[in-house]
């Protein structure tokens, strides 16, 4: 039998860097949300475990990355003997700020907790050493994140619940670690309200890829847009809209030089 699970792309509707710790690693404040698409991941019974990667951003990713990872993992953690064959669709850019890797993990975790048939505890225990964002995307639901963001709160924002989004990136990967390198070490403030909130990490991901800049002002001009923000580290921008047609007519505008996808969030 072949399961499969969605790994929804995640953005932060806000996201500020409040300090850097004496680990190395930065105290936030941010808000997740998932679209209703992303990558797949498919499972079967298998005697090994084992990953194949296919799609349009599938180059290179076979063998050891983060699914696998998750899967070890999860086996170590639940003491469990069997294995898998891994089937990765990739259709989100790698090293864009969508979580695409961490969402593939957290995507492997659930999915192998259902053929594994093991209990979903494992998953649990597993997802933070994967990485800071494997936490919230296990959880995939709108959830403000602290401490390196793998402190959930999971909320409701029935305003953009189901919201047009439009996901926009300028295939241009973009180094989480250069990013938080080039971060000023100001704390401009806490996160109180998303709307009025801001992604600290865009000054330092514009200086490293200019072209967000020409995205976010981009997005902010079309007819319908909201509310438009850098996602995450970056490269990675997205445009909240009023309505499906004026998503889908800036979808449509959308420059051939630039990657795009249309969706909705969760």
């Amino acid at each position: 039998m072949r399961y499969s699970e969605p790994a929804p792309a995640k953005i932060n509707l806000a996201l500020h860097v409040r300090r850097r710790r004496e680990d190395g690693r930065h105290d936030l404040e941010t808000l997740f949300a998932f679209c209703t698409d992303g990558d797949l991941l498919h499972a079967e019974p298998a005697d090994d475990l084992t990953l194949h990667v296919q799609g349009p951003f599938s180059s290179g990713l076979d063998g050891d990355n983060l699914v696998m990872a998750a899967a070890e993992a999860l086996q170590r953690a639940s003491g469990y003997g069997s294995a898998a064959k891994l089937t990765l669709e990739k259709k989100l850019p790698v090293a864009s700020g969508l979580g695409g890797g961490s969402a593939d993990a957290a995507a492997a975790l659930r999915l192998l907790t259902r053929l594994w048939n093991v209990d979903p505890h494992f998953a649990q225990q597993v997802a933070p050493g994967l990485g800071a964002d494997v936490p919230a995307c296990l959880l995939s639901l709108t959830a403000r994140g602290e401490g390196v963001g793998d402190q959930l709160t999971p909320i409701v924002l029935p305003d953009i619940s189901g919201a047009p989004v439009l996901l926009v990136n300028p295939l241009k990967p973009l180094s989480t670690a250069a990013v938080f390198g080039a971060w000023d070490g100001q704390d401009r403030g806490p996160l109180d309200h998303w709307r009025e909130g801001r992604n600290d990490l865009e000054a330092p991901a514009r200086n490293i890829v200019p072209e967000i800049g020409e995205l976010l002002a981009w997005l902010a001009s079309r007819d319908g847009a909201d509310l438009a923000r850098m996602s995450g580290s970056g490269a990675s921008c997205f445009a909240l809209f009023e309505s499906e047609a004026a998503r889908d007519a800036a979808a449509t505008a959308c420059p051939d030089k630039w990657w795009h996808l249309a969706s909705h969030l969760r």
